[in-house]
């Protein structure tokens, strides 16, 4: 005999059906709210209370209590209800006028705002500034460096060597070629202090500087592998040497396009004729100020915080064997790096920069 007050049914139509199990197959959902949809799926299936709550691993009341709010609320029933508790003390007006006075004005005696002096001038707290300037993501105390190009030929030069590395051509490599030069060889005048717990590595500020060398290297896009060559000056005459170099290396079949920008070296008469009697090389310079469309910058960045700048080196000949074992083993297991970035992006957002400070006294 069936005792106890009698159940309503649990009836679900087809769209709500839909709605729970979408509910049930999310990831990203809190698993309270997907455990609560299985309730109201299980009880639409014929479950009593006490089934469900042996299979949900929830108590008997708990299911009784989400059965009844779907039925009387629906899916908004499910959700956890807003809980009591102190009311907000900054309002939207508050965080309006906060954020128009970080934008629009400077504090007299500093180029840029604090929290502390910001916090000073209003009745925020220092924690309630903070959390404002992190939720719209203001930061007034850092800066982004930036240099627009005044190439009269910026845009061809950007969707010439963009398409290059968007839809290489056949047949041919396509090598970013370029030199970092004045690598010094820094010996610290003490021994480094090894890492350990609790303290970083540590190292002297001043070094015995035992000379410097060049860097010339040529990415190939097609496969992130590097030509380089260490050399003690950084003339013509070295350039020279490296695009033999580049010559004796790339099968005689392929054409090579180079992309360079606009250092003297790379323009210099004998370089020119040089390039005349080899027809296979191609030349895209990128325009003035905009070496960050070479991809050699992107290695030579690399290699410079992984293997320069904390290394320490005892002579010239110390850090160009370093820089060469360096390259073997980014050879021997690289790829590629992956341009995204099109021509007509690059551009939109050049000229939402040129629109930004078109309104400046510059």
């Amino acid at each position: 005999m069936i005792t106890g007050r009698p159940k309503v049914p649990m009836v679900l139509s087809e769209q709500e059906q839909m709605q729970l199990k979408s509910i049930i197959s999310s990831r990203s959902l809190p698993s309270g709210l997907v455990a609560r949809a299985r309730i109201v799926l299980m009880a639409a299936d014929g479950l009593t209370n006490n089934q469900i709550s042996e299979k949900i691993g929830l108590s008997h009341q708990a299911v009784c209590k989400w059965r009844q709010r779907y039925l009387k609320q629906g899916i908004s029933g499910l959700h956890d209800e807003l809980r009591p508790g102190r009311p907000r003390t900054i309002t939207d007006e508050i965080v309006a006028t906060l954020i128009r006075k970080t934008l629009n004005t400077r504090p007299k005696d500093a180029t840029h705002w604090t929290v502390r002096s910001f916090a000073k001038q209003t009745p925020i707290s220092r924690e309630g500034v903070h959390r404002i300037w992190n939720a719209f993501g203001l930061q007034p105390h850092r800066q982004r460096n930036f240099k627009l190009s005044t190439d009269p030929f910026f845009v061809e030069k950007v969707r010439d060597i963009v398409g290059l590395y968007l839809n290489p051509p056949d047949k041919a490599l396509v090598l970013c070629v370029d030199e970092k030069s004045q690598i010094q060889a820094l010996d610290r005048t003490q021994p480094i202090l090894p890492i350990g717990l609790g303290y970083v590595e540590g190292f002297t500020h001043d070094y015995v500087r035992h000379g410097t060398t060049t860097l010339f290297a040529a990415l190939n896009i097609a496969t992130g592998q590097v030509l380089a060559s260490c050399q003690h000056r950084h003339r013509h005459q070295e350039y020279l040497e490296f695009l033999k170099t580049i010559e004796a290396n790339v099968p005689k079949n392929l054409g090579i396009h180079l992309v360079v920008d606009n250092y003297a070296t790379h323009k210099h008469p004998k370089v020119k004729r040089w390039l005349a009697i080899h027809p296979r090389y191609q030349v895209h310079y990128t325009p003035t100020y905009a070496s960050w469309l070479n991809q050699v910058e992107i290695w030579f960045h690399l290699i410079t915080q992984r293997a320069i700048r904390r290394g320490t080196f005892k002579s010239v000949k110390d850090l160009v064997t370093k820089i060469d074992n360096l390259v073997k083993i980014h050879n021997s297991n690289t790829r590629p790096f992956v341009w995204t970035a099109t021509a007509d992006s690059i551009l939109e957002k050049i000229k939402r920069l040129c629109q930004l400070i078109s309104g400046t006294q510059h």
